[in-house]
């Protein structure tokens, strides 16, 4: 029966049809690609060439007007020179697969590099799809299956990013300038012997992160992808100091990793201020025989412990450590949430004695306890604990005074955003909401030496905030 009304009907999905009023229709007028760096390649994406009417369509000709950067599959033909009589039919649909790769642009900053993808039909009418993606110049360091780069000292600059393919071994000093971005390939990490001076600003930051650019999802950038990048591991003898000033560890294994073996007389210095370690698939800040001074700074979102300390004097002050990692109702990350705190301090059997102490900070995350001090002797606890909004039980150590204790009941928010709102594209924030407990709670003359929270924000004459970011009101 089907057969008879084909035949009866002639199958006009089948017959193609020179009406000239008829159009092909597009997933996209213009297909836009992220940043992609030049001589490396994008990854691929798709869009969808639509026949939405009742007749079939023949397109005589599919060409690229330019033809340079851009490579087009079409139904899973790469050929250019067969895209020529391509039928489709009524209400049926064709896959495009489209990549980018640019040639070395030898500028600085981002260019715009496009195309149209260009469709003759039988009926006479040409239409065409816009294809734009910015080309990005970086140095590299480094290639693909090269294993490791050794070198004496390093100094990095911000006229252009930096692309790191493995592992990268800085023997002795590494300096990198503000507003310098390096980007991380899978798996690539650095190892550092000597000192390390991180010179960001508040508008210039310096960046560490993945080096894909593009989409998990529409609304899910791989950059919010934890693990796609292994860590930076500071490991120098006790004379070693490292000072960074607004630096961002994004979205690896390890964020940043102090190690000694805490037999010399001193340990290494690490200083830290209006840095963010964020979104980490094992551990934020690892501290181990290291002593540190963490201020006005954000660790927040890893899988395991945001914060170890193990060994050393380490003070954090208006610093916020939050752990909501996976917090969403997506699954974008590859591994899960540890059941574990956010902060560890471990005084147990290391080296060197670990006297950890937090002034003006928060402590928090969606597990219930997210402090533990393990320590001997509790009562004999040097560390001090003053003026900040922690979710955990209360300290039973001598030096804990004036501190807000999360619980059960509060119902005021903390953060402005602590849960990922996907289809909304709306992201983390740690910054304070309008009713957050941890408004005005710090201790004002421990606040003194730090007049300006992460963002530049003043906190003078104001009754200063727990945390990093300082709420205005």
């Amino acid at each position: 029966m089907a057969a008879v009304l084909c035949l009866f009907a002639g199958c006009s999905e089948y017959r193609t049809s020179d009406d000239p009023t008829l159009r092909l229709a597009f997933s996209c007028d213009t297909l836009s690609f992220d940043t992609v760096f030049t001589a490396q390649g994008s990854a691929t994406a798709q869009m969808k060439v639509y026949n939405r009417n009742a007749s079939a369509l023949l397109i005589d000709r599919v060409w690229l007007k330019d033809g340079k950067a851009y490579r087009v599959n079409i139904d899973g033909e790469p050929d250019a020179d067969k895209w020529r009589d391509i039928q489709i039919n009524g209400h049926d649909s064709l896959y495009l697969f489209i990549r980018v790769e640019i040639d070395p642009l030898d500028q600085d900053n981002p260019v715009l590099v496009t195309d149209q993808l260009c469709f003759h039909l039988k009926n006479g009418h040409t239409q065409e799809v816009e294809l734009e993606a910015y080309g990005q110049d970086v140095k590299r360091i480094g290639h693909k299956g090269c294993g490791r780069t050794d070198t004496t000292s390093l100094v990095f600059t911000a006229e252009r990013p930096y692309l790191v393919f493995d592992t990268l071994i800085i023997r002795e000093n590494m300096l990198l300038e503000a507003g310098t971005t390096v980007y991380m390939h899978n798996g690539a990490c650095i190892y550092v012997g000597g000192d390390v001076t991180a010179a960001g600003t508040v508008s210039h930051p310096i960046v560490f992160r993945g080096d894909r650019l593009d989409r998990l999802f529409d609304s899910v950038p791989y950059a919010f992808a934890g693990g796609s990048w292994n860590g930076i591991y500071l490991q120098g003898t006790p004379a070693q100091k490292y000072e960074l000033q607004y630096v961002d560890i994004l979205s690896g294994n390890i964020g940043l990793y102090s190690y000694n073996d805490g037999k010399g007389a001193t340990l290494p210095q690490l200083t830290m201020n209006g840095c963010r370690i964020h979104n980490h698939s094992m551990y934020g800040l690892v501290l181990v025989n290291t002593d540190a001074t963490v201020t006005n700074s954000e660790i927040s979102n890893c899988a395991s412990y945001c914060v170890y300390c193990a060994g050393g004097t380490q003070k954090f002050i208006h610093t916020t450590v939050a752990s909501y990692f996976g917090f969403t109702n997506i699954r974008i990350q590859s591994v899960a949430k540890d059941d574990v705190a956010a902060v560890f301090i471990d005084n147990l059997d290391k080296t060197a004695h670990t006297t950890t102490s937090f002034y003006n900070s928060i402590i928090t995350g969606y597990l219930s306890n997210q402090l533990v001090v393990a320590t001997p002797f509790d009562q004999y606890y040097p560390g001090e604990f003053i003026g900040n909004y922690l979710k955990t039980d209360t300290l039973d150590i001598p030096n804990a005074r004036d501190n807000t204790y999360w619980q059960k009941t509060d119902t005021a928010e903390l953060f402005v955003n602590d849960f990922y709102k996907y289809k909304e594209y709306i992201y983390y924030n740690f910054h304070l909401d309008s009713i957050s407990p941890a408004i005005g709670i710090a201790d004002s003359l421990l606040a003194v030496p730090y007049p300006l929270d992460r963002d530049g924000v003043s906190r003078a004459g104001l009754k200063p905030d727990a945390g990093c970011y300082q709420h205005l009101p």
